[in-house]
């Protein structure tokens, strides 16, 4: 399990000072295209590298889903979460790090913090980001299958986070993931009366997910026939 809450914890970690850090330092230059381009390859790529050892959750509403599916036990999700919350936090501890003493600027504004209201309400928020969250964790759910096409689960991942983020970069800066809000909001504080928002509507999004991949059972596979005989066919 050490093995499981460390990876957890670094690749929460790199997924929010890498992929949130690509706004903070670059979203001028690179522009939200290139910042959901940056949270779908380092997904993707921590799928592949730590995926082996803890299925690479990196993500609350993720662990969610993964437990009502009954793929990890209650305690299990536990050390994931807090393992997740930890690495988030450390990673919007150093962006403020970056920002405040190392002379960086922050292209956001807000230490790549989630907030709503200049384009979309409350109501649109919560909306969008239950929908986005669900379709994340369903796509985790159902290409983490055992009927599911091998060596591709990383790569569907990493896209349609990709996706989720061109949609949700222009109304809530996308959350989809209670630890990625959580981390940099602990360092800004004008997010934290929004962050609650970015807590519950990703973790009804999981449990969604859930739901509709129930609706979604795996395809049986083929069962092949003995022959008594013991000969080969």
């Amino acid at each position: 399990m050490s093995q499981r809450f460390t990876a957890e914890l670094l690749g929460t970690f790199a997924l929010v000072f890498f992929a949130v850090g690509s706004a903070v330092f670059g979203l001028i230059s690179i522009g939200p295209f290139g910042v959901a381009l940056a949270f779908g390859v380092i997904l993707l790529a921590l799928a592949y590298a730590i995926g082996p050892v803890s299925g690479c959750h990196v993500n609350p509403a993720v662990t969610l889903g993964v437990l009502l599916a009954r793929g990890i036990t209650g305690k299990a999700a536990g050390i994931y979460i807090a393992a997740q919350l930890i690495g988030a936090i450390l990673a919007g501890g150093l962006l403020k790090i970056m920002v405040t003493y190392g002379g960086v600027l922050d292209n956001t504004g807000a230490l790549g913090t989630n907030s709503w209201g200049a384009t979309v309400d409350t109501l649109g928020a919560f909306i969008i980001e239950v929908a986005l969250t669900a379709l994340l964790v369903l796509v985790v759910l159902l290409v983490t299958r055992a009927d599911a096409a091998p060596g591709f689960a990383g790569l569907a991942i990493g896209l349609v986070l990709t996706g989720i983020h061109l949609v949700g970069i222009p109304l809530t800066g996308t959350s989809v993931n209670p630890a990625r809000s959580i981390g940099p909001a602990l360092f800004y504080w004008p997010a934290l009366p929004q962050l609650w928002l970015f807590i519950v509507a990703p973790l009804i999004g999981g449990a969604l997910a859930f739901g509709l991949s129930k609706a979604l059972p795996p395809t049986p596979r083929p069962v092949r026939e003995v022959d008594p005989s013991g000969a080969r066919p």
